[in-house]
């Protein structure tokens, strides 16, 4: 069966799920959180998800949207706790596993959603900034990365800013992230510096490494990434995401636009 690039990261994505982890759903992340209730709907039965939609504890899931998702996932909610309870006492005791997105990542993992640019003043440009990232990255040992768009802006030498601390002996507490996957391939981190592990079809480890700032550690049993099964794909295009809301994630200026739009139509949120 035929695949597109954002349902093989959300099929990898959903292969780094644990049955009976609590899963941070983040914001504006539908390529994460539609990895994540794949896993549920598969191999991980028994999670459950930790919801930055109103700081909320979640057992069951709803279908991405973008107009209605609070509704639903305030809906389904077993309690909400508010945002300094959900970072001071369910962060540390439930051990979350989550997924950031990062503007900027060096070898060593440590990664920027700060701004591009050296002067914090005057920076080339301003990104979405931290929220919980700093606190959470040098706490907690279940840090994992995705990027949609893989290239040398994003995959640099030295980060401008580090917003998430990645692998360093100066470490008192928790480990840098433990995974990685972009729209080329799958990646960890050995002996604390970034690996590539697999290449996605139709992509060389040549193609990989021009398009990567720094030298890649390439692992002695490399391969192409496995394709989602057929009931993998099923799930995500017919009950997870009918709305395709995880394709934002790829795309840019108009034709994001004109996806946004469409998806609100349908969800009948411009009314």
């Amino acid at each position: 069966m035929n695949f597109t690039l954002d349902e093989l990261i959300s099929v990898c994505i959903s292969h780094q799920v644990v049955d009976g982890e609590v899963l941070a759903q983040g914001i504006n992340t539908p390529l994460v959180m539609a990895g994540l209730i794949l896993a549920q709907c598969t191999h991980a039965p028994n999670v459950r998800f930790a919801s930055a939609i109103g700081q909320g504890l979640c057992e069951e899931w709803a279908p991405l949207g973008v107009g209605r998702i609070e509704d639903l996932w305030l809906g389904k909610a077993l309690l909400n706790v508010g945002f300094a309870v959900a970072s001071a006492d369910m962060l540390p005791k439930f051990h979350l596993k989550e997924f950031f997105r990062p503007a900027q990542v060096d070898a060593c993992g440590n990664f920027n959603n700060v701004a591009f640019g050296k002067d914090y003043q005057r920076p080339r440009m301003r990104l979405p900034g931290t929220g919980g990232i700093p606190d959470v990255t040098v706490n907690h040992e279940h840090i994992y990365l995705y990027v949609p768009r893989h290239s040398r802006v994003t995959f640099v030498e030295t980060v401008d800013f580090v917003s998430g601390l990645g692998h360093s002996s100066q470490r008192k507490r928790g480990c840098g992230p433990h995974y990685l996957v972009s729209d080329l391939g799958q990646f960890d981190w050995h002996n604390g510096r970034m690996r590539l592990i697999s290449y996605h079809p139709g992509v060389t480890v040549e193609q990989i490494q021009k398009k990567t700032s720094f030298e890649l550690t390439i692992a002695l049993d490399v391969h192409e990434t496995p394709p989602p099964t057929h009931e993998e794909i099923r799930l995500l295009r017919e009950e997870i995401d009918p709305l395709g809301v995880r394709k934002l994630e790829m795309l840019g200026g108009s034709a994001r636009k004109d996806l946004l739009r469409a998806i609100l139509r349908q969800e009948a949120a411009l009314d």
